[in-house]
């Protein structure tokens, strides 16, 4: 309770800041088709020469989809070496949260309408329209405020999209369209949400820790503050969503076995079973008893009435759900990170499809960095590992630190904001359970008797 009141005290400064905020762009008529000074442009992203890492377009991963994980994984690296996640996170979530608050009461940004057409190369009616929504953002140089679609404009949608998680094409696209269009005061919210989140974790760095950040899909190998490694990740469905979580890598699974979570077995391997009984042989799976041994499959109620007083458990191999490495995290949520038998997901822009755990693209490469003090446990000892079809379970010399967190909207060293779908819906949901408390304790704290209780 203590807590949670000091928390709620330490946003109320950035709360009233986003409602004042909220108040005036009602209260203003937006005007569009002018240039807008530097000085309505959000305090940490102005795209001058004084702001290195804004005065040109972002390496940008290809349009296409990568064809191999090592390129996926290159790619994505190559767009920034600075953390989602580290020490100075909440703070810079602070930072940006004032200044896009002080963007908002000066009137935010202007809509887009949503059947503007933009060519390059041409001169279109809503072209003046798009760089000042781009240059109050901080994508765009204000010295750039009229013109036709050329490469500087389309560099800056490219600056856009790269914050947006979206492909960096130059091209309006209708997800960029509809990200350009979502409010200065909804972004204000995500940050707030996003504070909020990190203000309620303990999580340790440590020299070495991974991190995942669920909407964003995307895990981070961090050492000596620098990313080193990043990877696609596949997390859990919206109505399967994956937890936020911090724990301690312990060690590395070679050619997995898989157990069968039990509400998995109790829906979906009993519905299959119902329609085809030769279903759990052709997945290679065994159905085993309390002490391992194995059961004979038609003796067991596939009804799906019952929770399983059995374990279901696939073999190990090509065709195992967590492909060929699992890496263990020992957690109260009983996820995992994986590799996966459907590495083609990992294409998608959308990568919301587990039931909770974390399948990693380039997974081996992962593993390799784990135990990089392993010199017993090379990429190439690894993979002739694998290549033997032997379960191997190796245990990490030294634990690492990983982060599973959820957040919508942060800022890196390099002064970039970056925001990211609410997949799960869950911004709005903390947000109004924080403002319950706060006027729960403001209440509590007008009256003389609880006042003096909550002291």
């Amino acid at each position: 309770m203590g807590k949670t009141r000091q928390m709620s005290k330490r946003h109320a400064v950035i709360i009233a800041i986003g409602l004042l905020a909220s108040a005036s762009a009602l209260a203003q008529t937006e005007t569009t088709g002018q240039a807008t000074p530097k000085a309505a442009t959000p305090s940490g992203i102005v795209p001058t020469a004084a702001n290195p890492a804004h005065a040109a377009a972002p390496k940008a991963a290809p349009a296409a989809p990568a064809s191999t994980a090592e390129s996926r994984s290159a790619a994505a690296l190559a767009l920034t070496h600075e953390p989602t996640y580290d020490e100075g996170t909440a703070q810079r979530i602070k930072d940006a949260a004032l200044s896009y608050s002080d963007l908002a009461v000066r009137g935010g940004w202007p809509a887009i309408p949503a059947d503007a057409k933009f060519a390059p190369g041409v001169q279109g009616a809503n072209d003046d329209l798009l760089r000042k929504r781009l240059i109050l953002s901080g994508d765009l140089a204000a010295e750039k405020a009229s013109g036709a679609f050329d490469q500087d404009l389309a560099d800056g949608v490219k600056r856009f999209q790269a914050r947006h998680g979206l492909a960096p094409t130059g091209l309006i696209t209708p997800r960029t369209l509809a990200a350009m269009n979502v409010t200065v005061q909804k972004r204000i919210r995500q940050l707030e949400a996003s504070l909020e989140r990190l203000e309620n974790s303990s999580f340790s760095f440590g020299q070495r820790y991974v991190v995942v950040n669920i909407p964003a899909a995307f895990a981070e190998a961090i050492e000596n503050d620098i990313v080193v490694r990043r990877y696609r990740v596949i997390v859990g469905k919206t109505e399967k969503p994956s937890p936020t979580l911090t724990a301690q890598i312990t060690g590395v699974v070679l050619n997995p076995t898989w157990t069968v979570p039990s509400s998995i077995a109790k829906t979906e391997i009993s519905a299959h079973m119902r329609k085809d009984p030769t279903y759990l042989s052709r997945m290679h799976m065994d159905v085993l008893d309390g002490h391992d041994n194995p059961i004979d499959p038609h003796s067991v109620d596939w009804s799906g009435a019952h929770t399983p007083n059995f374990t279901v458990r696939q073999q190990n191999g090509t065709f195992n759900a967590l492909g060929a490495v699992k890496i263990d995290m020992p957690n109260s949520y009983s996820v995992y990170m994986h590799d996966t038998n459907q590495r083609n997901l990992f294409s998608d822009d959308y990568r919301f499809d587990s039931h909770g755990c974390s399948r990693v693209d380039n997974v081996r490469d992962l593993a390799a960095w784990l135990l990089k003090d392993q010199p017993k446990w090379s990429r190439a000892a690894i993979d002739a590992e694998i290549a033997t079809g032997q379960h191997q379970e190796v245990a990490m010399a030294r634990k690492v630190p990983v982060a599973w967190i959820y957040l919508t909207a942060w800022m890196t060293k390099d002064q970039t904001i970056q925001f990211r779908n609410d997949i799960y819906n869950q911004d709005e949901q903390l947000l109004e359970a924080t403002a319950e408390e706060a006027a729960f304790f403001s209440n509590a704290g007008s009256h003389p008797l609880t006042a003096h209780m909550a002291q």
